[in-house]
């Protein structure tokens, strides 16, 4: 997706990790800015790894669109290099942009990716009740406990 140019934010378990949680995550949540362009980046890239929805027991194998992408649901995806869910909010009113200043650059020298940091992901995990997300807070908390007296 960074070489495709796709702009996205890393979300999720994901971010916990890219951030030093040591936590378990199955698969990669992304919320993707929803501009005509970046969309269309966006397909290319779900073409490419052969993104299609899950679970579909009856294996039709259906694949995003452009106005799927445009909305505001949530696009659960299996693709070639695993599990992709692809977000167009978190919840309403959380997109792209007004998450966007609630990001932390993450390099490895070569790509930079822009992730939720941790204060924003453990307040959306408070939020959201579910009980993978309760059992994860307490990790993130302690991570970001120690990143902060690291500091």
């Amino acid at each position: 997706m960074c070489d495709a140019e796709v702009e996205f934010i890393v979300v999720g378990g994901v971010a916990g990790v890219l951030q030093g949680s040591p936590v378990l995550t199955r698969d990669l949540d992304i919320v993707h800015r929803r501009t005509p362009e970046n969309i269309r980046a966006l397909m290319t890239v779900l073409k490419s790894v052969d993104g299609v929805f899950r679970p579909d027991p009856q294996n039709r194998r259906l694949r995003p669109t452009s106005e799927m992408l445009s909305g505001t649901g949530h696009l659960t995806l299996e693709t070639k290099l695993g599990p992709l869910d692809v977000l167009c909010e978190l919840e309403h009113g959380e997109d792209y942009e007004a998450l966007f200043c609630d990001t932390e650059l993450v390099t490895d020298g070569t790509v930079q990716i822009h992730v939720l940091s941790l204060p924003k992901l453990i307040e959306i995990k408070q939020r959201s009740g579910r009980a993978k997300d309760r059992a994860m807070l307490p990790v993130l908390i302690a991570t970001l406990e120690e990143r902060n007296r690291k500091e």
